[in-house]
């Protein structure tokens, strides 16, 4: 079995797995690492016009303010909510983490899965919270303080925000019943396409340039979103908003 090993290492630190403040410091070193190669090339792009051509907004600029407004943002939401929700979820239901590592095809389907499901959800979450004025004006409005997205937006939002797309993501592999190898990858995944989407570069390697048709919206649909709050509510795949008549798409 492919995973066996890497399974094997991760389960000699199963102390630290099952521990309660893991989720927490998991979660936030995943993201920040994710977000370091965004930051740098905000740094680049302010002298180098090579890198500034795949800014979605060439014109914006990321200030060192916005950026401790976002990471006291994130530090907060985490520590004040999202840890003393995952501190009762480890004291009601202990983790069990089995022997044996799922087949490779099982968990790429299963992440692939519980993308759609997490898209869904999300989709569904967003629209709502747009569509009822005040659901967005006292829940959503604070994650469009910045019409410009760069990374460290991703997780600007408030309590309510950030509990809600945490339940989703936290819930959606336990509803599908799946491996906690399987739960990680889809973590680390779904962090990554999320960081990515806000971004807010449109790189010659990015998702939605490896996915084929448009079926996959990436930085430039979410970066459309920012700039014009009527469209584009899924985070991840088109076919939502194709169905809701909310799709624009970049060359529209």
């Amino acid at each position: 079995m492919l995973l066996q090993p890497l399974w094997t290492f991760l389960l000699d630190h199963s102390a630290l797995m099952l521990s309660p403040v893991f989720p927490v410091v998991f979660s936030l070193s995943v993201y920040l690492s994710f977000c370091l190669p965004f930051l740098l090339l905000d740094l680049l792009s302010c002298r180098w016009a090579l890198v500034r051509r795949y800014k979605l907004q060439p014109q914006s600029s990321v200030s060192w303010a916005s950026v401790r407004s976002c990471l006291a943002l994130t530090l907060y939401n985490h520590l004040v909510f999202i840890f003393p929700v995952t501190v009762l979820h480890w004291y009601l239901r202990p983790a069990n983490l089995p022997a044996e590592a799922p087949p490779l095809p099982r968990l790429l389907a299963q992440v692939f899965v519980c993308l759609l499901l997490f898209d869904f959800q999300s989709f569904t979450w967003h629209l709502l919270h747009h569509k009822v004025p005040w659901l967005y004006r006292n829940f959503h409005k604070a994650h469009h303080t910045f019409t410009s997205t760069s990374a460290l937006t991703t997780e600007h939002s408030g309590a309510w925000e950030t509990l809600s797309l945490a339940f989703f993501a936290a819930s959606t592999p336990l509803l599908l019943g799946v491996h906690p190898l399987t739960e990680l990858a889809f973590f680390l995944l779904n962090i990554w396409l999320s960081v990515e989407d806000h971004g807010g570069y449109d790189l010659p390697c990015s998702t939605h340039r490896l996915v084929p048709f448009g079926l996959y919206g990436g930085a430039r649909h979410h970066d459309l979103h920012h700039l014009k709050s009527k469209y584009n509510y899924a985070p991840y795949f088109t076919h939502w908003d194709q169905l809701a008549g909310t799709l624009y798409r970049p060359d529209d």
